[in-house]
């Protein structure tokens, strides 16, 4: 049976990933997840949340007339997005893409004639590693994702816990208080303002004036020896790993998933967060446990919101 045939009898539906960076979509084929067509742009979130809504229109509409073309029927949206969003898919911050307060549901289903279901990015990632990626060999894991921003999700029976009110994921963005000897609390930024991408590049940026480049410059002048851009790779891997490690203490899940486009570049940023996590794990019964990367890439936040319309699983999900 050709893609094309295959894709005439099997379900399908649309998935978006709304990121602070980029927007990636795709028409998801069921029950095996594969991709029949992919869409990705910049987000540039800064124009308003109604230009960004305006994208994502256009994104799933052009998804919907290559799938007619391919002879498959849609059946849903699925939407993430990097903000926090309630169990009722309500987007509830608006720290990156400005849709708090907005009915995206009604803009969408009423474009594309489909019923949409709305999730934050990081569990729709997580969705699509336990369906099809590193994580469907476990019964649960931990997925962090680490690019413009940080966050993390719990994923138990291949499914992301949502929390009582929908805000899980939130793990980075706020400041913390350090304990002293002498006892005095200092507090330290946000993780996200030391470790994530856009951290990296500011924090090089702030050392050599004419600097304009992004955190996978600073990767790259760490890799070359540059010893700014170690220290900074370093420092930033170390805090990022300890914060995991105190995850794993609390939640000790099977394994951790790293995504994200930063935390997918391994190298020194890579050693220093496995370093640093194993460090701070504080049982040696677990000290030892899987750390691996996500391998859906760029698909894996569509193909997730994908899984997430449908309420899809994966037949014979063992590796």
């Amino acid at each position: 049976m050709t893609a094309v045939e295959h894709s005439q009898r099997a379900p399908c539906a649309i998935g978006i990933d709304v990121g602070g960076t980029k927007c990636a979509a795709g028409l998801v084929l069921f029950p095996d997840g594969r991709v029949l067509a992919r869409r990705l742009q910049p987000t540039r979130p800064l124009r308003g949340g109604e230009a960004v809504l305006a994208d994502v229109v256009e994104m799933a509409c052009s998804l919907q007339r290559e799938a007619a073309a391919l002879g498959a029927q849609p059946t849903a949206v699925g939407l993430a997005v990097a903000e926090l969003v309630g169990v009722a898919g309500q987007v509830l911050s608006e720290a990156t893409i400005r849709w708090r307060g907005v009915d995206v549901a009604a803009v969408l289903e009423a474009a594309t004639n489909l019923p949409l279901t709305l999730d934050a990015d990081v569990r729709a990632a997580a969705r699509g590693e336990a369906q099809l990626g590193a994580g469907r060999s476990f019964q649960s894991f931990l997925y962090v994702t680490v690019g413009t921003g940080i966050s993390a999700s719990l994923v138990i029976d291949r499914t992301p816990y949502a929390g009582a009110r929908g805000l899980t994921g939130t793990f980075a963005s706020s400041r913390g208080l350090i304990p002293s000897d002498d006892g005095r609390l200092a507090a330290g930024p946000a993780l996200e303002q030391f470790a994530a991408g856009p951290a990296l590049a500011a924090r090089l940026a702030a050392l050599q004036s004419g600097f304009g480049g992004t955190a996978f410059d600073v990767v790259a002048l760490a890799a070359a020896g540059d010893p700014p851009a170690r220290e900074i790779v370093s420092s930033a891997g170390n805090a990022l790993g300890a914060a995991i490690g105190q995850l794993v203490n609390v939640l000790d899940p099977e394994a951790v998933v790293i995504g994200g486009g930063l935390g997918m570049v391994g190298g020194l940023y890579r050693e220093t967060l496995e370093a640093a996590m194993r460090k701070h794990i504080w049982s040696e019964l677990h000290r030892d446990l899987p750390l691996v990367s996500a391998e859906l890439g760029n698909d894996a936040g569509f193909v997730g919101a994908a899984f997430g319309a449908c309420r899809c699983e994966v037949e014979g999900r063992q590796p």
